[in-house]
């Protein structure tokens, strides 16, 4: 598995892409965050709890508003996974699937301990953060794929069964590598996804998802992204469910207002397809990011996982700026998403600055050490 040479990276074209790593992340955490309070509830349960338009602000959920889930938590240490592929490529090793693995082992790891352990050296800075060290209701599935060190594949995948749409969100990140040809960038989010959750449509409704989050990092609108992602789908075995899918988001666009009913139609069987769906549905409809957001939470389907989804996608649309400034200003672990996302635009713009197979900076390495 290999990359492209990758986009001239011109000053204009840096700040761009920050903003959009940036966008990505935290907008993948808001929808996240808005969406835990009535994860799975009923659309009579929302209102009836927050109000006959649902959920309209930050509610508090795990003793404060703005927390945000395991969701959020594998997708940052899907990020940080991706920046050590980059600095072990110097070693001569380049396995990105195995450092991803070793990433989720990290993020694991951070489920079952009461802290950071110093002694692992090898750990970086992103798994001594100490918010990260509370269990945010993390499925079986998960727990149970990465609960030892046998790493899933897809020839032999976690879990074969697993179809949960939990797999999604944590695969925003490798839309992020715009210097790798798209195929790349699906295949990639296939196989890592296969450490967790076996079920072909889980696999590839995370491929489709970061295939999207590539093409519109890269400029294309969403319908364009939508029908690359299908594309490249069609070419993948097993793959007509969630093409299906994603051509039900597209048609339900031209069949009236959105609305709750229209999300959970296409999220309502919780599947990973039919989470993506969803929130590609409630990302083309929305008259803006907050807008977007209230629609992928305000429904019976998993509001956590729907709104996560169509946050990664709105915030790749439009960048950090676009996002609602109130959620971010409470949005837990905001400073480690904005430095995660920061170190990785550092990377991919200028990484060979960084390290080399000659040399490295220092603290770069610390940060990212080339180890386990």
């Amino acid at each position: 598995m290999g990359a492209t040479a990758g986009p001239v990276w011109g000053r204009a074209e840096q700040q761009d892409f920050r903003s959009r790593v940036r966008g990505t992340l935290l907008g993948a955490a808001v929808g996240d965050a808005l969406g835990i309070p009535v994860d799975r509830l009923g659309v009579d349960e929302i209102r009836e709890d927050h109000g006959p338009e649902g959920v309209v602000d930050l509610a508090p959920a795990h003793g404060r508003r703005g927390a945000v889930s395991h969701l959020t938590q594998l997708t940052l240490f899907t990020m940080d996974g991706l920046i050590r592929a980059q600095v072990r490529r110097d070693t001569g090793v380049w396995h990105p699937p195995t450092d991803l693995h070793r990433a989720y082992l990290r993020w694991a790891a951070t489920q079952r301990d009461w802290g950071p352990d110093l002694r692992r050296e090898d750990d970086g800075w992103l798994a001594r953060e100490e918010w990260l060290y509370v269990r945010r209701d993390p499925t079986r599935t998960l727990l149970l794929g990465l609960g030892d060190e046998v790493m899933g594949t897809l020839d032999v995948p976690k879990s074969p069964e697993a179809a949960g749409p939990e797999v999604v969100p944590r695969s925003a990140p490798f839309g992020l590598l715009v210097g790798w040809e798209p195929q790349l960038v699906m295949q990639l989010a296939v196989e890592c996804a296969a450490q967790t959750h076996g079920h072909p449509t889980a696999c590839l409704s995370a491929g489709a998802y970061a295939v999207t989050v590539h093409a519109l990092t890269r400029g294309e609108s969403l319908d364009g992204a939508v029908r690359q992602a299908l594309a490249l789908l069609s070419a993948r075995p097993g793959h007509e469910p969630v093409s299906q899918a994603l051509r039900q988001a597209l048609d339900a666009v031209r069949q009236g207002p959105p609305g709750p009913a229209e999300v959970e139609e296409l999220a309502g069987a919780g599947t990973a397809e039919a989470v993506v769906s969803g929130a590609v549905y409630c990302a083309l409809v929305a008259q803006d990011v907050r807008h977007g957001l209230r629609l992928a939470v305000n429904h019976g389907a998993p509001s956590a996982s729907t709104a996560a989804v169509a946050g990664g996608l709105l915030g790749a649309l439009h960048g950090e700026t676009a996002l609602p400034p109130a959620w971010l200003a409470e949005l837990e672990g905001r400073p480690t998403m904005l430095e995660l996302a920061d170190d990785f635009a550092l990377e991919m713009t200028q990484g060979p600055a960084l390290h080399n197979p000659t040399g490295a900076a220092p603290a770069w390495l610390a940060r990212y050490p080339r180890g386990s």
